[in-house]
Formats: structure tokens, sequence, C-alpha cells
């Protein structure tokens, strides 16, 4: 009972999110949580959820397709001059890219812009005690 206990906990401890954030892209949110490792150690699990409507009217059914990956410290600075390096690769195949809108769609079924619906989703910098502005991690890239 007692060794029982003690792997909830350990899962429970390996699944807490330290810091979150949530970067919506048209039908997909992809979220980047630091979460503590069993030894204590931060590491990035990025998710990438999809909404999936299936059916019609009052049949239809919503689903969320997940896809994972975990990121650890020692792999960041790999990881990020890869992501640089193709990111930097499609920009120059293909140019900047342009915006597209972001839309929720209310109960009446009219499009929206996303702003209007929940404005604190907007990402807020925070200034620094000694006037620069905080940056994230993924900051550097224009997604």
């Amino acid at each position: 009972m007692e060794v029982e206990k003690r792997k909830i906990e350990l899962e429970k401890k390996d699944s807490e999110i330290i810091y979150s954030k949530a970067i919506k892209a048209g039908k997909r949110i992809y979220y980047l949580d630091v979460k503590k490792s069993r030894n204590d150690d931060l590491y990035l699990a990025i998710t990438e959820s999809k909404k999936k409507v299936t059916g019609y009217d009052e049949d239809a059914q919503v689903t969320y397709e997940k896809h994972k990956i975990f990121l650890y410290k020692e792999d960041f600075e790999k990881f990020v001059e890869g992501l640089d390096d193709v990111i930097g690769f499609i920009k120059q195949e293909q140019g900047e890219p342009i915006p597209r809108p972001e839309y929720n769609h209310s109960q009446n079924d009219s499009n929206v812009l996303a702003e209007e619906i929940a404005p604190e989703v907007k990402e807020i910098t925070e200034p620094t005690t000694t006037g620069e502005t905080k940056r994230s991690f993924f900051d550097k890239f224009k997604f």
C-alpha cells in the first residue's frame, strides 16, 4: 500500500507544471510547459493540441488530437540552432509569412476575432527592473 502511494506521489510530481505558455495558431494550440523531473531537473514539454469535430449539428462530437515532445536542457542549444536554421531556410525560400487572422467560433457560428473574445490571451511582456523587456525562450522565432 505504501509503495502504491509513493508511485502516485512520484507520478503527480513528475507531471507538475512549473511554468506554462499557450500559443493559439488557427485550429491548433501549442502549449510550452516547463516541468520538473524526478531528479529536480527542469525540462520543456511541447504539446500540440488540434481540435477535431466530427458530425454535424446535434450529432457533432469534439475531440482533441494531442502530440507531445519532451526537450531536455542539454538539448536546448542544438534544438534552437536547428529550429532557427529550418525557419531561416523557409523564410529564404518563401519570404516572410503573411499573418493569418485568429478566429474563434461563437455559439451562433459567426466568426469573431479571438482578441475580441479573450483579450487576456494576448501575450504580455513584462518590463524588468533594468527597463528591459523580459523575453521568453521562443521570442526570437516568429511563427
